[in-house]
């Protein structure tokens, strides 16, 4: 338990959004953390601390140092416990919750959201066991030379299955509000960077992946699916095998996060050569 005279410090100093001044903390907060910072270090990256840019503000106490978060469309906590958590929660809950989910290592994660659920919730659905993996080695086993990179020429067959795998894995429809053409233009830009992977069969995505966050040591893979047709079928372990030949390729570590109850996921994961390098929690609203 902190000690009284701590807890009084971090409540006077409080929360507060970081500008320029703060970019070397930041900056040292990711390097410390490739892996786990990969959905923020990809943005700092390429933006720094301006905030437009960005698309979300850091914030922290102690200028960063005793705990950080980033804040845009997903609020994700880097760095911090104890009375440091709690100063971030007391003043982010003043305000109306503007994130879509809460993402993160599940140290912070869980203990700054308990502080921010009164404020803030409830919650759709917790997740609080997703291991997070890499992959640091060459693939166990063979690709699946089946697996492409895609194309935005492919982007009409390419689209309904990432549609399906959003419904299916977050448990919402990406089209709702605007028909789709926010979703739409998110997809079409992964396949013109080339961060877009699928097997077809005819014109049919039978397996997608994508690189969700690409900073310049890790990629963090995400929306991962296989057609429910074809599972069982044993497809993942050899398409995920190209995915990280691929991601291995661009020189990057490769890496991502499974709910730790997909059983299936986790065994072609393991297949891959994946390893579990700590532990992820989403609260998603």
């Amino acid at each position: 338990m902190a000690a009284p005279g701590l807890r009084a410090r971090f409540r006077a100093a409080g929360a507060r959004p970081l500008g320029r001044g703060a970019a070397d903390t930041v900056a040292e907060v990711l390097a410390a953390d490739p892996v786990g910072s990969c959905l923020v270090a990809a943005r700092f990256e390429l933006a720094g601390m301006d905030r437009q840019l960005l698309g979300g503000t850091f914030w922290g106490v102690d200028g960063g140092r005793s705990a950080l978060c980033f804040a845009g469309v997903n609020l994700i906590p880097l760095t911090g416990r104890g009375p440091a958590l709690a100063a971030l929660a007391d003043v982010l809950g003043r305000g109306a919750r503007q994130c879509a989910s809460l993402v993160g290592h599940a140290g912070p994660t869980l203990p700054l959201w308990d502080a921010l659920s009164a404020s803030w919730g409830p919650a759709r659905e917790i997740r609080a066991d997703q291991p997070l993996l890499t992959c640091p080695d060459v693939p166990a086993i063979p690709a699946d030379h089946q697996v492409v990179q895609v194309g935005t020429e492919r982007l009409r067959d390419y689209y309904p299955a990432a549609v399906a795998m959003f419904s299916e894995e977050v448990g919402a429809d990406p089209t709702a509000g605007d028909g789709g053409a926010g979703y739409r233009s998110r997809v079409a830009g992964l396949l013109s960077s080339g961060r877009a992977f699928a097997r077809f069969d005819g014109a049919q995505v039978v397996f997608k992946a994508e690189i969700g966050a690409l900073s310049r040591r890790v990629a963090l893979v995400q929306g991962v699916w296989v057609h429910p047709a074809w599972r069982g079928r044993g497809i993942a372990a050899p398409a995920m095998a190209t995915v990280v030949a691929g991601v291995q390729r661009m020189g990057r570590l490769p890496s991502l996060y499974v709910n730790a109850h997909n059983t299936a996921a986790r065994a072609a994961y393991a297949r891959v050569g994946f390893a579990q390098v700590g532990t992820f929690a989403s609260v998603l609203f």
